[in-house]
């Protein structure tokens, strides 16, 4: 029964948070607590509810990958132990809250690409101004594009061969 308990305690702000959203997209006001990865960090909200927040349309290196730790870094200077606003459509197989990200109105996301800390997210990307930011930020040799091309493996690439091996 405790164990029922629990689970039902860990689910539950979950649910208020999706029932009390629009159709179209919700917002999350919190302090980003932690700092997981480049494109993966925990907001506390104002209510003091934890929630994992995969930062939509962009993929960062993974940890192990060359600039991984370096993509993890800017996201830690640009929202750690911050105030963030979230605007998210949905939660992904993980249960993490999919959305951009604003640190005192600037979208985190685009930052992140106009720095070439990650890759445009092609597959699931809808945010028309990224490509564009990846492009210049390439042109102009910033970040992860100052590395050579075989250290360049966009992360959902480099997840497929791990899971291959």
């Amino acid at each position: 029964p405790m164990e029922n308990i629990l689970k039902f305690k860990n689910i539950v702000p979950t649910l208020l948070l999706i029932v009390s959203t629009t159709a179209s997209a919700a917002t999350l006001e919190g302090k980003a607590i932690r700092v997981i990865d480049g494109d993966t960090i925990v907001v506390l909200s104002e209510a003091h509810q934890k929630y994992r927040v995969r930062l939509a349309n962009i993929d960062c290196p993974e940890k192990r990958q060359p600039w991984g730790n370096k993509a993890k870094r800017a996201t830690s200077k640009l929202v750690g132990n911050k105030p963030v606003v979230v605007e998210w459509q949905k939660l992904d197989r993980y249960s993490r809250l999919i959305g951009t990200v604003y640190q005192v109105g600037a979208n985190v996301n685009r930052a992140l690409v106009a720095e070439g800390h990650c890759w445009v997210y092609e597959k699931y990307n809808q945010d028309g101004q990224l490509p564009d930011l990846q492009v210049q930020a390439k042109a102009q040799n910033k970040g992860l594009w100052k590395l050579p091309e075989y250290d360049r493996t966009p992360p959902w690439e480099w997840r497929k061969k791990r899971k291959e091996k």
